[in-house]
Order: structure tokens, then sequence, then C-alpha cells
């Protein structure tokens, strides 16, 4: 399992874990936001994740750590 703590979110995932390549999201208070999608940006089961965190996972993609 990977785990990251960037702009007040946890950002984790598992390696092997199914598809599509996604990672889960909670705040840092632990609170459960969601998945999102790492091919396409956009939240899984209904749910939308804010830009800020867009802007982090894509960044955090540039920088090869997901």
């Amino acid at each position: 399992m990977g785990k990251i703590r960037r702009g007040g979110y946890i950002i984790f995932w598992w390696k092997g874990d199914h598809e599509p390549p996604h990672v889960h999201v909670k705040k840092t208070s632990g609170r459960k936001l969601g998945r999102v999608n790492l091919e396409t940006m956009e939240g899984l089961e209904d749910w939308t994740p804010s830009q800020k965190l867009i802007e982090i996972i894509e960044e955090l993609k540039r920088e090869g750590r997901l």
C-alpha cells in the first residue's frame, strides 16, 4: 500500500488493485471521501472530487509518485 498526505488529504492505493487504476481519498481528519480514477480524473461511485484534489493528484502524477 502506498500513502501520501498532502493539502489536507490522505491519498492511498494498493499495488495490483482492481481496474480502473484509482486512488482512495480521505481528509486528514480521517473522513472517507471516495475514489478517483487516475485515467479520467473523475470520482467513482457518484462522487465529484474538488478541483483542489484533482490538482494535487495531477501534481503527484507529474512527480512520478502515482
